[in-house]
């Protein structure tokens, strides 16, 4: 079944003239519509998210994972932990 045809639901959101020519705008430049391009961008948010949420679960367990507490803990990469 493609993207199109697959049941959705709508979502309707306020938003100030000024951010809606900006959205526009963007969109126009990146040739796509603004439905296309709020999409997207909430699409990137929500992997990047996704992404930070099992970057925080894989971290939060290396005390429990030899492999990883050695690859973690090591001399060369203390001066990172200054940063």
């Amino acid at each position: 079944m493609t993207e199109g045809a697959r049941a959705r639901e709508r979502l309707s959101i306020d938003v100030f003239p000024e951010e809606h020519r900006r959205i526009k705008a963007y969109a126009a430049l990146h040739g796509e519509t603004i439905r296309e391009y709020i999409i997207e961008s909430i699409r990137e948010r929500l992997g990047r998210e996704a992404e930070e949420k099992e970057l925080s679960a894989l971290t939060m367990h290396l005390d429990r994972d030899p492999v990883l507490r050695k690859l973690w803990n090591n001399k060369k990469d203390t001066a990172y932990d200054k940063i």
